[in-house]
């Protein structure tokens, strides 16, 4: 499977995550964990390279950040 880049990066939400979880006053380990509890078993270097567009994040794994961010889908998918 080919994997598109949108701006040099996987996805556009990891810029959104790492906003929400600075604002949250969370560190990737503590949304690592939030996320394992809700049922997502990521780690703190998924998380990571989600932040950073490294990583390609699937649909479903955004309900359970917006969950643990206390955010809704759409702000995770804002472009700005």
């Amino acid at each position: 499977m080919k994997l598109y880049k949108y701006n040099n990066r996987c996805n556009i939400s990891g810029l959104n995550i790492r906003k929400y979880r600075e604002a949250a006053k969370m560190s990737q380990e503590q949304l690592a964990s939030s996320l394992q509890l809700l049922g997502l078993d990521l780690t703190q270097k998924a998380v990571s390279r989600t932040e950073t567009g490294g990583r390609v994040v699937p649909d479903f794994e955004l309900c359970f950040f917006a969950k643990a961010l206390q955010v809704s889908v759409e702000n995770l998918l804002k472009d700005e």
